[in-house]
């Protein structure tokens, strides 16, 4: 049979080329608002682009919309222009309203494409498109060919690894790194920056629960338990963008007592997929610390916010309110482990001290404790009988469950559901390994607790097995603050409030600088009716941690709100908005607020907001799910958002 001549055969061009996909941030939501303005601020972002692809040789295969599809010759080029298109952006929304802003996500890919009929196909294609989507608002995200050709050639600002994440559709799993729009300034960031691992990136606000006390199941609408225990190990932290944390204005004055923060330990191996071991130490080294009374640690989650950014000690004593900084570095090669570490004064920059410690690997355990004895030593701390049994526990004999452990922790504070499974398979592992490991049990229940807090399960057992995980992990071990946090967490939902609170003392008095524990409890006490005890624990939880989330903030409106400060509930609610608009709770507290002060059109635009957020939402929802211990307290706020048009 004979080809159809009326068709032309199609020209098919194979060749390599670095491919960049950029994109709007929110573009669809906002026409949808206010079309005219967005076909204009349309127009400034396509010449802007159409200029910076001109002078970096660059040729716009096609445009979607607002998506631009982009071929240039090298990478270099295209890495060259994405930078050029971020500046100009930054200096445009410097100048402007949020309104007026454009925020744009870049993803940069070198493979394979094949050019058919003025359209480009393959996968070098698809992993630039999977790429861009992958990057943050004003950062630009490149796989790992692309890293290694313009490394040496560029000065690509900060690098962030994102480790390698699962792209859509796509087999093959790479390295894939994103580069921030700050910089690095200090030799030490030089040195850090290109083996960075941001294993702590909070997703964007459409994928990931920011909320605290509400929600609900299905039909896009968020659960109650998912906003808190987005939070419980591992407190939100800035995005790539930087616009999640609190930076202090004035600086904090020095608690009453000796201060430290511990920031990440550098990863010094050749293989940054070791980050998760040099994080792991750190979080070793802050949790043991954060157990003696008679010193003030800083949260981890706080600490983690300087990673891979230059900043001076002086600056982190304003911003934290510390005297000291422990900062250092892990080698890890074969069977050896080398860890630097110094204690540096944060109010003058001097240095205290200074060791290197060189290990065999199994010797880990008995490294951080020099580690910590000698701060211990050098601040003359005093401790109880309890603190100088606990201070780094030997928590395993088999070195490969404690491997196993840390990639368990890596996996976690990335708060996703494909990587909470491969926590849980992680915690599984290290208890095959070792059933006698008390932690492990402690943090493999954290992985159902999440899986029923985000409902990535209908199981309805989930819950009750973080409980008997928790209890496993109690009875191998009582002084674990953890465990007893979790008993108090399943508690509350059970509405067993007394019990609920016992077990977040204990937690507390087992670390008495856990900032989270320190919340959690206020967050019971709210429930439990006993608001006024609540607001000190929530305030000691940011002084913890003073990068805190707005969660903190929020549970602090929640105890000024039920004890009837009413003015001091509006404002930090508020604060809460500017934060995170979408957060569904500070918008219902408001609402109640306002339409018990008889503020009806201040409360109807609450309710509309919520019903914005989550459009089933309804006062049933929340008489199902909020676990007060007075039923008057609910059925007062459950009238007061029927008068205010929630139904």
């Amino acid at each position: 049979m004979k080809d159809d001549p009326s068709k032309a055969a199609s020209v098919e061009n194979r060749r390599l080329a670095a491919i960049m996909f950029t994109d709007i941030v929110g573009f669809s939501r906002q026409m949808g608002a206010d079309e005219s303005r967005m076909l204009r601020l349309l127009d400034v972002h396509n010449q802007l682009i159409q200029h910076a692809v001109t002078e970096h040789h660059g040729h716009v295969i096609k445009t979607i919309g607002d998506a631009f599809l982009i071929d240039f010759p090298s990478v270099v080029h295209a890495v060259q222009c994405a930078q050029q298109i971020q500046t100009q952006l930054r200096t445009h929304n410097a100048e402007k309203e949020k309104t007026e802003q454009i925020h744009v996500r870049i993803g940069i890919h070198l493979g394979d494409i094949v050019q058919r009929d003025s359209d480009v196909f393959g996968d070098g294609v698809n992993i630039g498109s999977r790429l861009q989507t992958l990057a943050e608002p004003d950062t630009i995200c490149i796989s790992d060919v692309v890293y290694r050709d313009v490394v040496k050639k560029l000065d690509l600002g900060t690098v962030v690894s994102l480790g390698k994440p699962k792209l859509k559709n796509i087999a093959e799993r790479f390295p894939v790194y994103a580069l921030l729009p700050t910089p690095p300034t200090g030799l030490r960031q030089r040195s850090q920056v290109q083996r960075l691992k941001l294993s702590h990136r909070v997703r964007p606000a459409h994928r990931v629960a920011a909320g605290v006390v509400l929600a609900l199941i299905a039909g896009g609408l968020i659960t109650t338990q998912s906003s808190f225990f987005s939070s419980i190990r591992n407190p939100p932290v800035p995005s790539v963008g930087g616009q999640s944390s609190i930076r202090t204005q004035e600086a904090l004055p020095l608690p009453d007592k000796p201060s430290i923060v511990v920031l990440p330990f550098d990863n010094m191996s050749k293989d940054p997929d070791q980050d998760y071991f040099s994080d792991g130490i750190t979080e070793d080294l802050t949790s043991a610390l954060s157990k003696i009374s008679s010193l003030f640690v800083i949260a981890r989650n706080s600490a983690f916010t300087y990673k891979g950014k230059a900043v001076k000690v002086q600056d982190i004593n304003r911003e934290l309110g510390v005297r000291y900084v422990l900062e250092g570095s892990v080698r890890k090669a074969d069977n050896q482990v080398r860890i630097t570490a110094q204690l540096i004064d944060a109010t003058t920059g001097g240095h205290v001290w200074s060791e290197r410690y060189d290990r065999p690997l199994q010797d880990i355990f008995a490294l951080q404790d020099e580690v910590v004895r000698k701060i211990v030593t050098t601040l003359k701390l005093q401790l109880t009988v309890q603190e100088q049994g606990m201070l780094v526990r030997k928590t395993t004999d088999n070195l490969e469950a404690y491997d196993y452990f840390l990639r368990g922790l890596e996996s976690l504070n990335r708060s996703t559901q494909e990587a909470n499974a491969q926590a849980r398979q992680m915690f599984e592992k290290v208890l095959e390994l070792d059933p006698q490991y008390a932690e492990a049990y402690a943090f493999l229940g954290l992985t159902y607790e999440r899986e029923w807090g985000f409902q990535w399960s209908q199981d309805p057992q989930t819950l009750e097995r973080e409980l008997v995980l928790a209890q496993q992990a109690v009875a191998l071990d009582d002084s674990l603050p953890l465990a007893h946090l979790a008993l108090g967490r399943v508690s509350l939902w059970k509405k067993q409030h007394d019990q609920a609170i016992a077990e977040a003392e204990r937690a507390i008095a087992l670390d008495p600088n856990d900032a989270i524990g320190y919340w959690w409890l206020g967050v019971i006490l709210n429930f439990a009716g006993r608001p006024e005890e609540a607001i000190g624990l929530i305030e000691k939880a940011m002084r913890l941690n003073p990068h805190y989330p707005p969660v903190y903030l929020f549970s602090l409106g929640q105890s000024y709100h039920l004890i009837g400060r009413y003015e001091e509930a509006i404002a930090a609610f508020k604060k809460v908005l500017t934060r995170n608009p979408n957060l569904l709770p500070a918008h219902q507290d408001l609402a109640t607020i306002y339409s018990g002060l008889g503020r009806e059109k201040e409360a109807g635009a609450e309710v509309a907001e919520i019903l914005k957020i989550s459009p089933k939402y309804s006062l049933e929802v929340m008489r199902q799910i909020l676990p007060y211990k007075d039923p008057a307290v609910l059925e007062r706020q459950l009238a007061a958002l029927r008068k205010a048009g929630l139904k």
